[in-house]
């Protein structure tokens, strides 16, 4: 006679087999009994008309339901990176195709070229970066240490080039200069990467786009009339970006800082004068003279603390691409970098300040206070980097006319 189990039991056996999809194996591992006892078990409930119980019922439904949101969420993405992938073509298209394409375009004969003239200083660089066209700065938010808008933006740019041709003509007056280089460095407009900013900036990223090109536009036309030849290397940020996050692949084709040079690229392919190298990685590689620079935006060095600040993520942070790029015979001597708004010219790294200055991010994080800066130098054939000059940016301020101070001698 057949040893009577009870319902329970039974019940037990239905709800482990629905629970592990019918995976007998599975089902008995977990109910600790032989995979044949379970399978007498299972047909024991069957004749018996037991059924999965309701809480196990529930637990399946919500098991599909769940499956069902992912799947749909997967489609969903995938759709999206496809109209991603649409939008990019199009953007291409939009741009055309290059005379020359500007990732392989190297630097021009001047810049690497030593045969200048015996009064030239070398070959001065204007670095601009963070200029985070767009955002809106409120001083009433930052105890009035600072105001930015898109017609401040514009009247700063104008004063980079314009402060920076004034300080070098006191180097050499008669502007003996081979030509500027002038790497843009990421971070070129705000971007809707937070919500606050998408709350808060003046315009959304398309129409800031188009703004920030026509002013650089008429800042590359002059600094090229006034130079004679302008070499602009070119790294994308992490501000300008289309995604959530910042992708290791593609990451200059999520960019809106990529399609601003590609555009800008394009303005200027038929003007001998100005030569763009935009590569599609994170960073420029590069030469003035025989001096070898490394341009990176800098969002890939994180953390610091209230002591040293930045210098130790940045610094961790070039000793490993040293590190990396001797193993791929790409040494370099200087690497240089925005992201920090934080103007350092160490002996192996130059951090730029920015152009947007001091905002209500770096306020409430308790940031040191900086004025809005751009970093300028210059580089000479035999002495490497010699004169540097920060162009500050921010209000000149007014002159306070005070006397001298003198104290008579008894003697």
């Amino acid at each position: 006679m057949p040893k009577i189990v009870p319902l329970s039991v039974l019940q037990a056996a239905v709800d482990l087999m629905v629970k592990h999809n019918g995976k007998r194996s599975e089902a008995a591992r977990e109910g600790k009994i032989n995979p044949s006892t379970l399978f007498s078990r299972i047909e024991q409930a069957r004749v018996k008309g037991i059924g999965p119980s309701a809480k196990v019922e529930k637990d399946v439904e919500k098991d599909v339901n769940a499956l069902k949101y992912r799947l749909k969420k997967a489609e969903s993405e995938i759709k999206a990176h496809e109209s991603s992938l649409v939008i990019n073509d199009q953007i291409l298209g939009i741009i055309g195709s290059l005379a020359k394409k500007a990732s392989d375009i190297t630097p021009p004969e001047w810049v690497i070229s030593p045969n200048i003239k015996a009064s030239s200083p070398g070959a001065p660089t204007l670095f601009l970066s963070d200029w985070h066209w767009g955002e809106m700065v409120s001083p009433s938010q930052i105890n009035g240490v600072n105001k930015y808008s898109m017609a401040i933006a514009k009247q700063r740019l104008h004063e980079a080039g314009d402060r920076a041709i004034k300080l070098l003509k006191i180097i050499s007056p008669k502007m003996d200069y081979p030509g500027l280089v002038m790497p843009l460095g990421g971070d070129m407009v705000s971007g809707n990467i937070h919500d606050e900013l998408t709350a808060t900036n003046e315009m959304n990223s398309m129409p800031v786009l188009l703004d920030i090109f026509g002013e650089l536009v008429a800042l590359i036309t002059r600094m090229a009339d006034v130079f004679g030849k302008v070499f602009l290397p070119c790294v994308s940020g992490n501000h300008g970006r289309n995604t959530t996050k910042i992708w290791n692949k593609d990451r200059h084709a999520t960019s809106f800082d990529w399609l601003l040079y590609q555009l800008l690229a394009k303005r200027f392919e038929g003007d001998d004068r100005v030569t763009f190298l935009i590569p599609e990685g994170p960073d420029a590689f590069y030469k003035i003279y025989n001096y070898k620079y490394l341009l990176t935006h800098g969002d890939q060095f994180r953390g610091g603390d209230s002591m040293i600040g930045c210098l130790g993520p940045i610094i961790r942070g070039d000793h490993k691409k040293r590190s990396r790029n001797g193993q791929i015979d790409m040494e370099y001597d200087m690497m240089i970098m925005g992201h920090w708004h934080q103007y350092i010219h160490h002996s192996r790294v130059i951090v730029n300040g920015s152009g947007i200055g001091y905002n209500e991010y770096a306020y409430n994080n308790n940031f040191g206070f900086e004025e809005p800066q751009q970093a300028l130098w210059i580089t000479h054939p035999e002495h490497d980097i010699t004169f540097r000059m920060p162009i500050n940016l921010a209000r000149q301020k007014k002159q306070i006319s005070t006397k001298w101070v003198s104290i008579k001698s008894n003697v």
